[in-house]
């Protein structure tokens, strides 16, 4: 179940670490040091790895004879830093602390989905409408947003296609750059933990991770397609709206005393 969740909220602008982590506490799920959590994001990676394949290898053969494929490899490189960085610094706080406050999510996914309409009002035009084109500096831009996903709630595809759409890429462009900006990032937080826990997987506790990997990536292979086709014709709006009711509910069960904040 919670990687149907992953695969399914990975690639929309809605948060996939705070939904696992909300249902990890509906289901009584113990996640110590969120292992679970990043660990399964690899099947989400996969699926993405695979869709793209035909580009991916064009990219990677074009790189000694393409100015294009090595502008696109740099600006991914460009993008990825920060969220790199700011990983080092914060994770075991990240994790150890903002993990366990569902008041965090709250938060994150009422400013995110304010942000969301905000830029989708009243974005610049859109100047980039491939996203193998994207410049460097807006790339290195695009990366200090999904530096930002760390909070759990903000939501690293959400945070990145904002970021792009508010750097001039048109709505899919920027979903797209998402995407591709998610394989290295998220390969990096998977290869971390894995190192970090790699004596305390026991049997059981990969078993569980593979399952949770295993419907992480059929799921994300099931959703990213429409999720692009549905933002070409709709727009993030709805995403928007969602992150903002979800968000106010939170708060309400919290207030009640329903859930712990």
């Amino acid at each position: 179940m919670l990687g149907v969740v992953q695969g399914v909220t990975e690639f929309l602008p809605v948060s996939s670490t705070a939904h696992l982590l909300l249902g990890e506490r509906l289901l009584g799920q113990q996640d110590p040091d969120g292992v679970f959590t990043v660990m399964i994001q690899l099947g989400s990676i996969l699926a993405v790895v695979w869709l793209y394949r035909a580009k991916i290898a064009a990219t990677v053969s074009g790189l000694a004879s393409d100015p294009d494929s090595r502008r696109f490899a740099v600006s991914i490189v460009v993008a990825t830093m920060p969220a790199l960085v700011a990983g080092a610094l914060l994770a075991k706080f990240v994790k150890r602390v903002l993990y366990a406050s569902p008041s965090v999510f709250a938060v994150a996914f009422i400013i995110g989905g304010i942000v969301m309409l905000i830029v989708e009002r009243w974005r610049p035009a859109p100047s980039v409408v491939d996203a193998e084109r994207t410049p460097t500096s807006r790339a290195f831009g695009i990366g200090v947003c999904q530096a930002l996903a760390l909070i759990p709630g903000v939501s690293r595809s959400g945070a990145t296609i904002v970021g792009g759409m508010a750097a001039g890429l048109d709505r899919p462009a920027a979903a797209e750059f998402s995407f591709f900006l998610a394989m290295p990032t998220m390969t990096a937080a998977f290869a971390h933990d894995l190192l970090e826990v790699r004596h305390q997987l026991s049997v059981a506790r990969g078993l569980e991770i593979g399952v949770g990997l295993a419907m992480a990536f059929v799921s994300s292979l099931l959703v990213i397609r429409p999720f692009l086709a549905f933002v070409r014709r709709s727009g993030f709006g709805p995403f928007a709206w969602y992150r903002i009711a979800l968000g106010v509910a939170l708060l309400a069960a919290i207030a009640a005393g329903w859930m712990k904040g």
